[in-house]
């Protein structure tokens, strides 16, 4: 395998970090603090052309492929995860799934706007009684003139306070197999029909919300993909948010152990048998994690559409981080029983880059880890899809 990058993708890097010394770093702890959407950060971000490096200069990007985005990726997230979640969004998931699924005005329409930053957009997947099990999800939509009329509720919605506009899988045919009656709609949030109500988690942050459709519209044109037909746009969407992780992740569970190998030094662990052992374990892992992202990104580059074999990576790092944060809480011994120090200033994954190593912090990476088992697919489910769909087992048995 070669490691080498190409002299573009190394001047894209250099831009990266320009851009991040002199727009990110001075104002991240600010932004952390007051836990407000960077709005006007996003624009910049767009404008620099980091949101449309792998898209076509007609639709607003820069045309510098797939391998750009990963190595932007790769760069913000060395300063927060929240910047790489960002990343996914707006230069990943979203886009790409128009890119591949809609139609010329949907792409003429859209993308630029999701590119310059000008739309900020959220996820609505999962509901209160159809999570792991998506296709028995309840939220609907009827044709009414030149409008579908959106009824339902999601949850989990990440950042959803701060989209205005919000993909939604909707039900358009109640008769039809749970799998085949779903479709993809783009929906405007910014109307009276949304409602998004903030969720407090144990940590404190309100990260995620709850979605409330009431008489919601959107325009009869905005369904990616055929009516009833949403199914596969929407695992084409998942299969690229797993795929742009393989990018981000490693460096910043990277950054994770080598804070972890600090914290057992201090409290002079590192010494002990067992954690060394489990320290050693720990560091294998993420390394291979490493060389796991570089195949999904290989298989990126090679123009390979995302398929159920990105459920392997998911299902690695999630499993992983509940191990490395468990690991953490043993080093700090009865420490963890306490909060002490900075809270983490994240809940996803790993707390940031220069973050405390206090028990404040590790307890948020635990909770966060937890929740990385059970979001955009449990574990679970992640072993039946590659059981059942790469693998080729048996599926699984049906009460």
């Amino acid at each position: 395998m070669n490691f080498d990058l190409p002299h573009e993708i190394q001047s894209i890097i250099e831009t990266t970090r320009h851009f991040a010394k002199v727009e990110i770093v001075p104002k991240i702890n600010a932004f952390e603090d007051s836990r407000e959407f960077p709005y006007t950060l996003i624009q910049k971000m767009g404008e620099a052309g980091f949101f449309g490096a792998a898209f076509p200069e007609e639709l607003g990007g820069t045309n510098a492929g797939f391998l750009a985005i990963a190595a932007i990726s790769e760069e913000l997230s060395r300063l927060s995860p929240e910047f790489g979640y960002a990343m996914n969004m707006q230069a990943m998931t979203c886009p790409f799934t128009i890119y591949n699924w809609g139609t010329e005005e949907q792409k003429s329409s859209f993308l630029p706007k999701i590119i310059s930053g000008e739309h900020v957009w959220c996820q609505g997947y999962s509901e209160p009684d159809a999570g792991s099990d998506l296709g028995g999800l309840g939220c609907s939509a009827t044709l009414d003139g030149d409008e579908w009329v959106i009824e339902g509720q999601k949850i989990w919605t990440s950042a959803g306070q701060f989209a205005n506009w919000i993909f939604v899988l909707c039900r358009t045919d109640k008769e039809a197999p749970k799998h085949r009656g779903i479709s993809f709609l783009l929906c405007p949030v910014d109307q009276e029909g949304v409602e998004m109500r903030p969720i407090e988690m144990l940590s404190g942050e309100s990260d995620f919300n709850e979605t409330f459709f009431t008489n919601a519209r959107t325009s009869k044109e905005n369904v990616v993909g055929e009516v009833n037909g949403g199914w596969a746009v929407a695992m084409t969407l998942l299969g690229y948010e797993r795929g742009e992780s393989a990018a981000t992740m490693p460096i910043m569970f990277r950054n994770e152990m080598d804070k972890l190998i600090e914290l057992a030094v201090a409290k002079d662990k590192h010494t002990t048998p067992a954690f060394r052992q489990r320290l050693a374990q720990s560091y294998i892992e993420v390394e291979i994690m490493r060389l796991l992202g570089m195949r999904t990104l290989t298989g990126f580059l090679d123009g390979k559409q995302p398929g159920p074999q990105e459920s392997m990576f998911k299902l690695y790092w999630s499993e992983y981080h509940k191990r490395i944060t468990e690991l953490a809480l043993d080093i700090l011994g009865s420490e963890s029983m306490v909060l002490s120090g900075a809270k983490a200033s994240t809940s996803f994954h790993a707390d940031n880059p220069g973050s405390s190593n206090q028990s404040g912090s590790w307890i948020g990476a635990f909770y966060n880890a937890r929740a990385g088992t059970i979001y955009a697919g449990t574990s679970q489910i992640q072993r039946n899809i590659l059981g059942e769909m790469v693998l080729g087992l048996p599926k699984e048995p049906k009460v």
